[in-house]
């Protein structure tokens, strides 16, 4: 069975693509914390996650961390080196033990000279995941500070959240500092609706899990 038929990013791919694209994966696991590339850095390869949690981040000039993203099973990071052989624009770090599938770009780029149709369709993948991303910052940039929290709560319920009867546990290990870099936010902002959603009996938080009670409510902010 090929390792990467349940990956999103090769879901245009026919299964004679697919074996192809199997024959230049390999696998690596990587400890809790481990960096798998740092900012700046040759981008020679891309990770696909089979197992784990991995944060993107980036320094900005007062010195401190921006989380950019969360990756968990099945996303892909640092796709962009797929097509180009620049650096890579920010750092991966793990958040758990991860196994993850490698792609060395050069062995790619040789794949796509002999199929070309594995290229275009590549290239269709990523312009549809950037109109979403641009969408997302656009978003973004009109919401206030609970519209902004309350989505955060949400991507991260859709995506880690354990559904238990009438609850979400959301066992992530963010800071209220690393929530707030990932919207652009400040820490006191953040604690500040956190409290608020706590308040309303919307959410529990604790220190390391946040238990959501009314998605539906939370919803209803942005």
């Amino acid at each position: 069975m090929s390792v990467v038929k349940e990956i999103p990013f090769f879901s245009l791919l026919t299964e004679k693509e697919l074996d192809l694209i199997d024959e230049i994966a390999s696998e690596t696991e990587f400890k809790k914390g481990e960096y798998i590339f740092f900012e700046g850095e040759e981008g020679d390869k891309f990770y696909i996650i089979k197992n784990g949690q991995v944060k993107l981040t980036k320094m900005i000039k007062n010195g401190d961390e921006q989380i950019l993203n969360i990756f968990s099973d099945h996303d892909i990071i640092a796709e962009i080196v797929a097509f180009d052989k620049g650096n890579y624009p920010a750092s991966a770090v793990t958040m758990t033990d991860t196994e993850a599938i490698v792609f060395d770009q050069s062995e790619l780029e040789n794949l796509i000279l002999k199929h070309p149709s594995i290229g275009v369709k590549l290239l269709r993948e990523m312009s549809g995941r950037l109109r979403r991303a641009q969408q997302n910052v656009r978003d973004l940039a009109l919401k206030d500070s609970s519209a902004r929290v309350a989505g955060l709560l949400i991507f991260l319920a859709e995506k880690y959240g354990k559904k238990k009867k009438d609850r979400i546990i959301l066992d992530i290990s963010l800071t209220q500092q690393e929530l707030a870099s990932m919207i652009g936010s400040s820490r006191e902002t953040v604690s500040r609706v956190l409290g608020q959603f706590e308040s309303e009996d919307l959410i529990k938080t604790s220190r390391k899990k946040i238990i959501i009670y009314k998605l539906d409510k939370i919803k209803a902010y942005t």
